[in-house]
């Protein structure tokens, strides 16, 4: 598919603004039920800077569907947890992931490189034939005609020549300076937070002989993370002073001073900086995520303080929340007013979890020397909470809103709107491994022939579950006989009534 074929009446049935990992994800997903796509970019390949660096289980089954998950396997490292530590290094509150195992079957946090990740996600979008990836182009606007259709006007930043694209869906993956969210009238709430930080990458072959997790240094007058991100990578955060710039720090002797208790007895030789840098941690949410048939997803719609490690998550979470919606409102089989439920269920999604990030950063790093006190009281003894460690290391991320697509009256127990566990079944595979990116009823309750008719041909696959098993166990603690399952793993409907359960299914039918 070339642009040029594609640019008069006839409209592609998606073009995504932005290469991001947020775009390519969901064009990676668009692809694989068989949705034609264009996907614009302004770089021509990844952006080689390292910005993102962790990202947790519930994303690592995204990596699964996308087809990734074994390459990412070799370019990524498990973390161990978090320990906190004071100004001079003093350890006071140790959360260890050493031997935990999650309920999705992969490590529970991943550091990795950005560059590394984003070319595989590249290389891997070539399977899909219905998806186009040009590059080296700007685009300049986003405009709806009132009938169904956008027009996406880009230049090309060789040529210099102007184009346009007519789209039916636009999605906009352009981060934090979107184009496509000042295309529909979108404009970012601040959630009232905002610090300059330096960020620091370093390569080395020599082994720093640290913890293996992630230092946080809580300390109001120069907060401060540490963690190893590969083999030979190493990420270091600094809250800067005022007066501070990254100028001030543009050589390993320069940064000595910050860095000088991680590398003590390395010399400067053995240590090579690959990039110092100036962010503005910020704490944003877009007002509207939508605008006809032009969608925010990433960085467009919101940016997330770092302490949780969830800027990046929260971006391939609005891929796989609308990509399947989008394809199966493409394909004829889902209603278009499906896609009312994006918004709905991850806005609030993402602010709960900027709310945390922001929670997280202040108690660590703010409060003056009260705060110092109490960190140093309090954080001990967080082990003697029950259930509080297992909380804290767990990540478990909030369910979503009720919509049309989550259905029931949440309660503590209730497993509407979460994440169905990627379980081990009996035959030695997870729950990920037995389906195929559509619907499924998980139940423990026999389903009559009558009932399996019903759900093949509205395309949902059955899984029924033996007594005893983990996802047996799962549905029991919901108080649930049978629970339906959409394809981006959320529990749509659950409950005793199978019947009823079986009665939500939608249509939605995935090619072999």
């Amino acid at each position: 598919m070339s642009t040029s074929d594609r640019s008069g009446a006839e409209p592609i049935p998606v073009v995504i603004v932005g290469a991001g990992p947020a775009g390519v994800t969901a064009a990676t997903l668009l692809g694989q039920y068989g949705v034609e796509c264009l996907v614009l970019d302004r770089w021509d390949g990844v952006f080689p800077q390292p910005r993102a660096v962790h990202l947790d289980d519930e994303i690592y089954r995204v990596l699964v569907r996308l087809g990734i998950a074994e390459e990412f396997a070799t370019v990524s490292r498990p973390t161990r947890g978090l320990q906190l530590i004071d100004r001079n290094h003093r350890v006071f509150a140790v959360f260890d992931r050493a031997g935990d195992q999650g309920r999705h079957g992969h490590p529970q946090a991943n550091m990795f490189d950005q560059p590394e990740l984003e070319q595989l996600l590249r290389t891997n979008l070539k399977d899909q034939a219905t998806v186009d990836l040009r590059g080296n182009v700007e685009v300049t606007d986003v405009a709806q005609d009132g009938q169904g259709r956008v027009r996406v006007d880009f230049t090309d930043r060789l040529t210099g020549e102007h184009e346009s694209v007519l789209a039916t869906y636009v999605l906009g993956c352009d981060g934090a300076n979107s184009v496509v969210r000042t295309a529909i009238g979108s404009t970012m709430e601040d959630l009232d937070f905002e610090q300059r930080w330096l960020v620091i990458d370093v390569d080395s072959t020599v082994e720093l002989d640290q913890w293996e997790g992630v230092h946080q240094v809580c300390d109001p007058d120069r907060a401060a993370t540490y963690m190893r991100i590969g083999d030979a990578r190493y990420r270091w955060e600094f809250r800067l002073l005022e007066g501070e710039t990254a100028a001030d720090f543009e050589s390993i002797e320069a940064l000595l001073p910050l860095i000088g208790p991680w590398v003590e007895g390395i010399s400067c030789a053995q240590l090579r900086l690959v990039r110092v840098a100036e962010y503005h941690f910020r704490a944003q949410i877009a007002d509207r995520w939508r605008d006809g048939n032009v969608f925010l997803l990433g960085d467009a719609a919101h940016l997330t303080p770092p302490f949780i490690g969830q800027g990046l998550c929260a971006g391939l979470r609005d891929a796989m929340n609308l990509g399947w919606k989008v394809a199966g409102v493409v394909s004829g089989d889902l209603p278009e007013s499906v896609l009312d439920t994006y918004e709905v269920e991850r806005k609030p999604h993402a602010r709960a979890m900027i709310r945390l990030a922001k929670l997280i950063g202040v108690s660590m790093t703010q409060g003056g020397r009260a705060g110092d006190v109490l960190r140093k009281a309090i954080a001990p003894r967080l082990h003697w909470i029950p259930g509080l460690r297992d909380r804290l290391l767990d990540g478990e991320t909030p369910p979503l809103h009720r919509s049309a697509l989550v259905q029931g009256r949440g309660r503590r127990t209730s497993l509407h709107g979460r994440l169905c566990p990627n379980a081990p079944l009996a035959d030695g595979t997870r729950y990920d491994d037995a389906t195929r990116g559509g619907f499924v009823l998980v139940t423990r309750v026999p389903l009559s022939p009558q009932q399996r008719a019903v759900l093949a041909d509205r395309g949902t696959e059955v899984l029924e579950v033996q007594p005893g098993s983990p996802l047996s166990t799962w549905l029991t603690g919901g108080r649930a006989a049978a629970a339906l399952v959409r394809p981006d793993f959320t529990v749509m409907r659950a409950g005793r009534d199978v019947a009823e359960v079986c009665a939500a299914a939608p249509m939605f039918r995935v090619a072999s």
